[in-house]
């Protein structure tokens, strides 16, 4: 008789599959860009950096900022990978995570480089619908969005350079299917930005009691016509920063 795995228990307290990652490599804390190239950036601003991993879309590497271990590793893009991404490195130690990364704005007056802080997300996606009934919430862990939302008010250039936003967001699935239509609907709900993987890593963190938060770089404004193709790439680099700081400042201050 054949026996089936129960992907619940294969791979514990061992190098995981995907991220390529073992126990004791990394801390208790990750921050979480989609993109592997972005992984460095937030490098650049920690001590005694070790890179760890590089596997598929799963790059990782540690050091030290304000005498605190974090780990960066990238989820790559959309809902599944980011899944893989959190269940692995809960797997090996760490139990807060904060999502890094693009969103692009729904709201007018969102501009490129403003920081969006989640709030929860609308679950737009295929993932969590394996993992929970459609009705439960993708919510972030409360102390840790305030945490984001005060450290970012507190960088240089908050409210004149930028804008610090909150709000409720929407992961999607399919880039290229977000429709007029569909773009206008999450308008009309209030709905704050978009991307690609909050669902996700809200969904698995809660069943699975972690901790996770989301602080975003506004890439480009859906409903302003600023068009992901030609905006401020300065503008961005600089949101990826300011959001790279707030998320490291408030790891620090919760001591997570």
């Amino acid at each position: 008789m054949s026996q089936i795995i129960d992907k619940a228990e294969a791979g514990q307290n061992a190098r995981q599959y995907h991220i390529d990652v073992a126990p004791g490599e990394v801390g208790t804390v990750a921050l979480l860009p989609g993109d592997p190239f972005r992984v460095p950036l937030i490098a650049e601003l920690l001590t005694d950096v070790t890179d760890v991993a590089h596997n598929r879309e799963h790059r990782t590497m540690t050091g030290f900022y304000k005498g605190k271990l974090i780990t960066a590793t990238s989820t790559g893009m959309g809902c599944p990978s980011t899944a893989i991404a959190v269940e692995e490195l809960a797997r090996v130690g760490v139990t807060s995570f904060i999502r890094v990364g693009s969103s692009a704005g729904l709201q007018p007056g969102v501009n490129p480089g403003d920081l969006l802080v989640s709030e929860g997300t609308l679950r737009n996606d295929g993932t969590t619908a394996a993992y929970a009934h459609p009705g439960f919430p993708a919510v972030p862990d409360l102390e840790l969005t305030l945490a984001l939302r005060a450290a970012a008010l507190a960088l240089p250039g908050a409210g004149t350079d930028y804008h610090v936003l909150s709000g409720i967001n929407a992961s999607d699935d399919a880039f290229y299917a977000e429709t007029p239509a569909w773009i206008a609907e999450l308008n009309s709900l209030g709905i704050l930005n978009v991307e690609m993987e909050s669902s996700a890593l809200y969904v698995v963190s809660r069943l699975r009691g972690l901790r996770a938060g989301m602080i975003c770089a506004c890439s480009s404004n859906l409903v302003d016509g600023t068009s992901l193709y030609d905006h401020d790439a300065g503008a961005l680099k600089r949101g990826w920063q300011n959001s790279i700081i707030a998320a490291l400042d408030a790891a620090v201050a919760l001591d997570l």
